[in-house]
């Protein structure tokens, strides 16, 4: 039997879909790289935006549509957030929740034999440690933790992933080794929320930073989304665990808004005032910080005030990246109950913030313009060349390396997403 596997979405999704493919390989099931050649197909959707969940459906909706005879599966966050619609657009297919994995080698045997099989519902199995099929990529991406604390307004994921579930430090440690050992160059820790890590089990994240840096080895470690909220009362210690060597200075910070007001009104369990401070903090321990943020445009609360307040937020804190997302009724999430903010307003806001989010990323790369950085090469770009990693995780073009290395890279040329460099030494 051959199965197909396509995914969508985030980081932890992926590792969703390697734990899948790797629970296959392990039961004699062959991966094969297009729809074309396999007799089972898994779509591992995505769900939490709504751009993506059109491109999800219309994708299940074509693999019914040109391959009749081929078994279908749908897993991922669809299958717990809006069954209802997946019945509708895909009756005859399986599901595999994405807490239910382990379950994967039951349902495509079941599936390929003409069976509907369902398997959904929350688990606290682990995800360390299990099955995982490897791209041959140098990245390896380990899940620390599944489910939030939270109760953001805006968001269906939380109801795809459940509450939070931490998994063991040691149990991690020995993951990230025995990936390092194999040669993986970048650790990624993933979860909904990493900073939630261990507020369920009593272990702390800034722990489990130190102890996977300190393994043995060349690598560098990447550290997840976290939520500011949940690193109110420890941001000393994640300072000082991501100031170690190994750990890229960098942290994916999510804000949403700048206008305290609607940060309460989405639930999100800080203040404007907080979240600054935490910044202010890293950014004097680890000048070389590169900060992600995500900001929600038009969120159906949101005045003209407001959305000033977060331009005046973002110009203040010069983040290296900007993630921005119009904002869009989710299913089951508290603010769709809202009405939301009429189209021209919101489509002038998400111009006018993503040509500032231009200018301000623009001009922090094209600080780095002249310098010396250093750089791990972590995958091969796909218009040509190489992709390499600076510590501050910025993506720099360079040639005539191998993928793993680790260089010193003069930098040429920058653009708002990207810089350019002649290789100095390796």
């Amino acid at each position: 039997m051959k199965v197909y596997i396509d995914t969508y979405g985030c980081t932890f999704n992926k590792a969703d879909a390697q734990i899948m493919g790797g629970i296959l390989q392990e039961n004699q099931i062959d991966l094969v790289d297009a729809p074309e050649m396999a007799d089972v197909i898994i779509v591992n959707t995505c769900y939490v935006k709504l751009p993506t969940e059109n491109k999800v459906v219309y994708k299940i909706q074509q693999l019914q549509k040109n391959f009749p005879d081929k078994k279908i599966i749908v897993s991922g966050c669809m299958v717990e957030i809006d069954p209802e619609k997946l019945e509708k657009v895909a009756p005859n297919c399986s599901w595999i929740g994405p807490h239910q994995l382990n379950k994967t080698v039951d349902v495509v045997n079941e599936t390929y034999c003409g069976n509907v099989i369902r398997e959904s519902g929350f688990s606290k199995e682990s995800k360390v440690g299990v099955p995982k099929v490897s791209d041959g990529s140098l990245i390896h991406i380990i899940q620390i933790a599944e489910g939030c604390l939270g109760a953001c307004t805006f968001c269906c994921t939380r109801f795809a992933r459940g509450p939070l579930n931490s998994y063991p430090i040691k149990d991690i440690v020995a993951e990230a080794k025995k990936a390092i050992d194999d040669g993986a160059v970048e650790i990624q820790l993933t979860a909904q929320d990493t900073a939630a890590f261990g507020h369920d089990s009593g272990e702390k994240l800034s722990d489990l930073i130190k102890e996977v840096a300190n393994l043995n080895g060349e690598f560098r470690v990447r550290v997840g989304m976290m939520h500011p909220k949940n690193i109110l009362n420890n941001v000393d210690e994640i300072i000082d665990a991501i100031k170690h060597p190994n750990v890229y200075n960098f942290i994916h910070l999510p804000v949403q808004t700048g206008s305290n007001k609607v940060l309460s009104e989405m639930r999100r369990g800080h203040t404007l005032d907080q979240y600054i401070d935490i910044v202010s903090k890293f950014k004097s321990e680890i000048p070389d910080l590169t900060l992600a943020v995500d900001i929600i445009v038009g969120y159906p609360t949101e005045s003209d005030e407001d959305f000033q307040l977060t331009v005046d937020l973002l110009r203040n804190i010069k983040p290296s990246l900007i993630h921005l997302s119009k904002y869009q009724h989710r299913k089951g999430a508290i603010s769709s109950s809202l009405k939301e903010i009429p189209h021209e307003i919101m489509k002038k806001r998400s111009k006018d913030l993503s040509k500032i989010k231009t200018e301000i990323t623009e001009e922090e790369n094209k600080e780095l313009v002249g310098s010396i950085q250093n750089a791990v090469v972590v995958e091969v770009g796909s218009k040509g060349g190489f992709i390499a990693k600076t510590d501050s995780y910025i993506p720099v073009i360079v040639d005539d390396v191998n993928l793993g290395d680790f260089i010193k890279v003069k930098i040429t040329d920058a653009t708002a997403t990207y810089l350019k460099g002649d290789v100095v030494s390796k």
